[in-house]
């Protein structure tokens, strides 16, 4: 499996942009095929020093293998998600992809 993680901090010049980046998330990215698991949300607080507060939302998505993800990237609707919601609502986006 191959988890792929997406921390996004978005524009804070738009008041909507958190809502447009979760719902254009789940518009476009759920049926993609090679998606085991799919899970967008936003930060949660945490009083722990070493918890990372300082983006809106992450995306979690697991893929069955490395080219399912390669595949994932390339994939309309996923082009039509970076067009569509990321870009304009993001500032800044930070990705890790991990084997296991």
């Amino acid at each position: 499996m191959l988890s792929h993680i997406v921390i996004f901090w978005a524009d804070p010049t738009k008041p909507d942009a958190v809502k447009s980046l979760i719902a254009g998330a789940h518009q476009y990215l759920p049926g993609i095929p090679g998606i085991l698991n799919f899970h967008v949300g936003t930060m949660v607080p945490s009083p722990r020093a070493v918890v990372d507060q300082s983006y809106q939302v992450a995306l979690n998505i697991i893929f069955k293998d490395k080219q399912a993800e390669n595949d994932y990237q390339v994939h309309p609707s996923h082009v039509e998600f970076v067009e569509k919601a990321f870009k304009p609502n993001c500032v800044k986006a930070l990705i890790y992809d991990f084997e296991g």
